[in-house]
């Protein structure tokens, strides 16, 4: 299986139990994740060689942070262990016509302060296949930025594939924005793979064709071949990948995704998705799709393969996809009944 390197924080999840809102929980549930980690969780589980690599607190709570990483198969070792704090996020389940609610308490976290020369990007691209990193990371601090930006370039040295999610977070842009685009937009050079569309790379991207509005506009030419396929073009990606959601109420979506390649568009299956835990969903697409390009799937199936794990991550608590590749496959191969398994 392929050797893969993520980039990115872990943060501690607060969430009241079940569907409760934050004036009534007496206590809450605890999980650990974060984009680039939920992403090197889920390749580990389908039997590739992942590394997280972050700096996380040398305290108990980053103990903890660690240790749920490690139980998964991602190696640990290129962690620093330093830094005032991890990051926290309060979750409170949506239901219905009740949308989730996310409150970030990540303000001077360890991984804002991260700065490139603690890590050896030599030793840990050596030999590597895949580095993924988000949008995420670069856009929480100057530092943060700079980070990212060298292990780009470490990783194109050692002629690694390199795949970005864009990860728009309208809480993270508040602010110079047009300076974040700028930013980010200097990274897409080194990027082969990337995770978005036109609607993404005019936010994160500050991505143009002519007077059409991506951001305020149709959502569908967002995501149709012309403008999918201008937008690979215009950063030179191999691969511009994007999620198709439909959301009828917190508690029900209908679920697809469309590929874009040299050879064309390919939109994926369709499901239908009643909810239990949104949040990952798209880091499990992610790291599905990527696991299926890693081992030669060819982009269709590589599609079909990350929408079905995704699809799987719905019905599991938490940030992390404890899943199995044969269990993704199984339910390629099915109707999507959910059938008991005897």
């Amino acid at each position: 299986m392929a050797k893969v390197v993520t980039l990115g924080e872990i943060m501690l999840r607060l969430s009241p139990p079940g569907y409760q809102r934050f004036a009534q929980a007496s206590d809450f549930e605890i999980n650990y994740g974060g984009a680039e980690a939920n992403v090197a969780a889920s390749l580990a589980q389908f039997g590739n060689d992942a590394a997280f690599v972050s700096k996380i607190p040398a305290n108990a709570i980053g103990d903890a942070a660690v240790a749920t990483m490690k139980k998964l198969g991602v190696d640990c070792r290129h962690i620093v262990r330093g830094g005032k704090r991890l990051g926290i996020y309060f979750l409170e389940n949506g239901a219905s016509v009740r949308p989730s609610s996310v409150v970030y308490d990540r303000a001077d976290s360890a991984i804002t302060q991260a700065l490139a020369e603690e890590f050896d990007f030599d030793t840990i691209f050596e030999g590597v296949d895949l580095f993924h990193v988000s949008g995420i990371t670069p856009v929480l601090s100057d530092t943060a930025a700079e980070l990212t930006m060298t292990a780009l370039k470490k990783a194109k040295e050692h002629g690694v594939t390199v795949s970005f999610d864009l990860n728009y977070r309208a809480k993270l842009w508040t602010e110079d924005v047009e300076g974040k685009q700028k930013m980010l937009s200097d990274m897409m050079p080194y990027v082969d793979i990337c995770f978005g569309n036109a609607r993404d790379a005019a936010k994160c991207l500050g991505y143009t064709e002519g007077d059409t509005d991506f951001i305020n506009g149709d959502y569908s030419i967002c995501v149709d071949e012309e403008h999918m396929t201008n937008v690979m073009k215009h950063y030179g990606f191999t691969h511009l990948i994007t999620t198709l959601r439909n959301s009828i109420s917190a508690s029900d979506n209908g679920w697809s995704g469309a590929i874009c390649t040299s050879s064309g568009l390919y939109q994926g299956s369709n499901y239908n998705l009643h909810i239990v835990d949104r949040v990952g969903g798209g880091d499990s697409f992610a790291s599905g799709v990527l696991h299926g390009i890693l081992s030669d799937m060819g982009a269709e199936k590589a599609l079909e393969f990350g929408l079905a794990a995704a699809a799987i991550k719905h019905t599991i608590p938490g940030d992390l996809n404890f899943i199995s590749e044969n269990e993704v496959l199984a339910l390629m191969d099915s109707d999507g009944a959910g059938r008991v398994q005897r």
